[in-house]
């Protein structure tokens, strides 16, 4: 059985107009939480292992703890808060804006955030938090012909060998917009595993499925790995907005700018 895996983006104590952020506080009781309840974070191995397997003789419960885009206030506010529970955790960075502003994204609210730079990542990554790709710009792959999928896929993971010595293994899809194209040049670029949105179904290890944490989730055990109503409406919910998220791309392609 595939363990849940959670996707977050920002940990931060700022405040924006979005649904990404999520406030430190609450990232912790989280953790602690799922600590509590006997949860064991693993990394991408032990992922891939139990994919292969299809069974596991672990008895521990487990989750994986994802983060797109990198941003700066994971190193402040999330790390160490895995690194104390002896969580594991992938992030999947932007080569191209590694230590830079996050000026690809719509700007909603006009609040700018930071990404993580290569020295921090690397420091990290020494304590369990694995570095993997994002692509080059956030680019929405489905909307992209086959070289600039090509590139967005070799070209981050070459970035990220050379910065950090590990290739990294896996791929989060940006948007969680993948089809059978975007996952066949995953492959062909070396990836061996990928992560997409919510909705995605069977023990594909290039189509994982992932669980959204959003701003409104202030649970301790996040809504979305629950059972009952409020684990299926978070569920529901999860997959709405992701498919909502197509507007930022909508919008900068009209404003000429990279799509997200």
């Amino acid at each position: 059985m595939i363990p849940s895996i959670l996707c977050y983006h920002k940990v931060d104590p700022r405040l924006e107009l979005g649904f990404t952020r999520l406030g430190p506080r609450v990232f912790r009781r989280q953790i602690e939480s799922l600590a509590k309840a006997g949860y064991a974070g693993i990394g991408s191995a032990d992922l891939k292992a139990g994919i292969v397997r299809r069974t596991t003789n672990d008895s521990r419960l487990t989750v994986v703890v994802t983060f797109d885009d990198g941003y700066t206030g994971l190193a402040e506010h999330a790390f160490p808060v895995l690194a104390d529970h002896g969580f594991r955790a992938l992030v999947f960075v932007i080569t191209d804006y590694v230590g830079k502003e996050n000026t690809w994204d719509v700007q909603y609210g006009w609040r700018k955030f930071h990404h993580l730079d290569w020295d921090v990542l690397g420091r990290w990554q020494e304590r369990g938090m694995e570095v993997h790709s994002h692509g080059t710009s956030h680019a929405r792959m489905t909307w992209l012909g086959n070289a600039a999928i090509a590139d967005e896929m070799v070209r981050s993971r070459e970035e990220i060998t050379k910065r950090l010595g590990t290739a990294p293994a896996a791929i989060s899809y940006p948007f969680g917009a993948v089809d059978g194209r975007v996952r066949d040049h995953a492959v062909s670029a070396g990836y061996t595993l990928g992560f997409a949105g919510p909705g995605q179904e069977g023990a594909d290890p290039m189509l994982l499925p992932r669980l959204p944490v959003y701003a409104w989730d202030a649970a301790g055990i996040p809504f979305v790995l629950q059972d009952g109503l409020l684990g299926r409406l978070a569920r529901g919910g999860a997959k709405v907005t992701n498919r909502i998220a197509v507007g930022t791309s909508l919008v900068q392609k009209v404003l000429r700018r990279k799509y997200r």
